[in-house]
C-alpha cells in the first residue's frame, strides 16, 4: 500500500477566491515594505560593517550586565543578544556582541577589541571568546550592492527564459511570484530582526530558484492541456493543471520542509537564519506558484490562435524546446 498524501484524482477550484487570495497577497507585500522601511533589518557584520564579538559561559549571560561593562569604553552602537538554541546545555551560554565600525577606521582596532575582551572577563572570568570577526563600511557596502545586483540578474534573466519559453504573460506571472515571495520573506526578517547577512542572500537566491521550478512545472502542463483542450475556459483549463500537478507540489515541498526542519531545530544558531529564509520561502513560494503567478496569467490571459498553419500549437511559443 503506497502513501499518498494528496488523493489520485483532485478537482479543486483553485481559482474560486482569487479576489481573495489576490487581496491578501497585495496587502501581504505592502505591509512588509512598510514593515521594512520603518523597522528596517537586523544587518550582520556582512553588510553593516564592525565586529562581531561570541561569548560563551558556564555562568548565565546577562545583557544588562554587559552592556553596563561595555558602555564606559564610548564605542558608539553596541549590541548585546543572547543567543538560544536547543542543543546548548545548561553550561553553555552564549552572546553576540555587535560593535558598529568606529569613525575614520575601516574596522574595530584590535586594542578596542582587547579592551572589550577584558571588560568582559572582569565581569565574568569564566567567559571565553569564541569567535571574533570583522567587516570595513568599504567592504560591507560592495557586498550590499553585489547582493541586490545578484538578485535582480536572477529575476531577469528568469523573466527573459519564460518568456521565450511560453509566452510573455507567463513571464509576467513568474517574476511577479517571485517578487512576492522575496519582499516577504524580507518582510518577516524584518519583523522577527533575525540577522541578514551573505546567507540570508543565499537563502533568497535559492527561494527564487526553488520557486520558479514549481511554477514552471504547472506553467508547462498548462500549455499541454491548452493544446488538448482547444474550447475549454481558460480558468478550467488553469484549474485542471494545477490540479493535475498538485500530487508532485505537495511531495516536493513537504520532503524538502521534513529536511529543513530538521535543521532549524538542530542545526544551531549558526545556520538558522539561513534555514528559516528557506523554509519560510518554500511555504510561500509554493503558495505563490498556486495562487499569484496562475492569478496574473489568467487576468492577463493567454494567446489562443488556432487559426495557425500547425493547430496543434496553444501559445506563442508551443514549439520550444525546454
Amino acid at each position: 500500500m503506497r502513501l499518498r498524501l494528496v488523493p489520485q484524482d483532485t478537482s479543486y477550484d483553485f481559482f474560486r477566491y482569487r479576489t481573495i487570495t489576490s487581496g491578501i497577497s497585495i496587502v501581504a507585500v505592502v505591509l512588509s515594505l512598510i514593515v521594512w522601511m520603518v523597522m528596517g533589518l537586523n544587518f550582520g557584520i556582512d553588510f553593516s560593517g564592525g565586529t562581531t564579538i561570541r561569548t560563551e559561559s558556564p555562568a548565565a549571560v546577562d545583557v544588562g550586565a554587559y552592556r553596563g561593562a561595555i558602555d564606559p569604553l564610548g564605542l558608539g552602537d553596541v549590541r548585546i543578544t543572547e543567543v538560544f538554541d536547543p542543543t546548548f546545555g545548561p553550561e553553555r551560554n552564549v552572546a553576540m556582541i555587535r560593535l558598529q565600525a568606529q569613525e575614520g577606521q575601516e574596522s574595530v582596532s584590535a586594542e578596542t577589541i582587547a579592551e572589550v575582551e577584558a571588560a568582559l572577563q572582569a565581569l565574568d572570568q569564566q567567559l571565553t571568546f569564541a569567535s571574533v570577526e570583522s567587516v570595513g563600511p568599504k567592504v560591507s557596502g560592495e557586498l550590499v550592492r553585489s547582493a541586490l545586483i545578484a538578485v535582480g540578474v536572477a529575476m531577469l534573466l528568469i523573466m527573459v527564459y519564460i518568456w521565450l519559453r511560453f509566452e510573455w504573460q507567463f513571464a509576467v506571472g513568474a517574476v511577479a511570484a517571485l517578487f512576492h515571495d522575496v519582499i516577504l520573506a524580507i518582510g518577516i526578517f524584518s519583523v522577527l530582526q533575525i540577522r541578514f547577512d551573505l546567507a540570508t542572500i543565499a537563502a533568497l537566491l535559492t527561494i527564487i530558484g526553488y520557486s520558479i521550478n514549481d511554477t514552471v512545472v504547472i506553467f508547462d502542463r498548462l500549455r499541454e492541456n491548452l493544446r488538448k483542450f482547444k474550447t475549454m475556459p481558460l480558468v478550467d483549463v488553469m484549474n485542471l493543471s494545477v490540479n493535475e500537478t498538485l500530487s508532485r507540489t505537495v511531495m516536493t515541498s513537504g520532503t524538502t520542509l521534513l529536511a529543513l526542519i530538521a535543521l532549524l531545530v538542530l542545526g544551531g544558531d549558526v545556520i538558522r537564519g539561513f534555514v528559516f529564509a528557506i523554509t519560510f520561502g518554500i511555504v510561500v513560494g509554493t503558495y505563490s506558484s498556486l495562487y499569484v503567478a496562475k492569478n496574473i496569467v489568467l487576468q492577463l490571459g493567454v494567446k489562443r490562435d488556432w487559426s495557425k498553419p500547425d493547430a496543434e500549437a496553444g501559445t506563442q511559443f508551443g514549439d520550444a524546446d525546454a
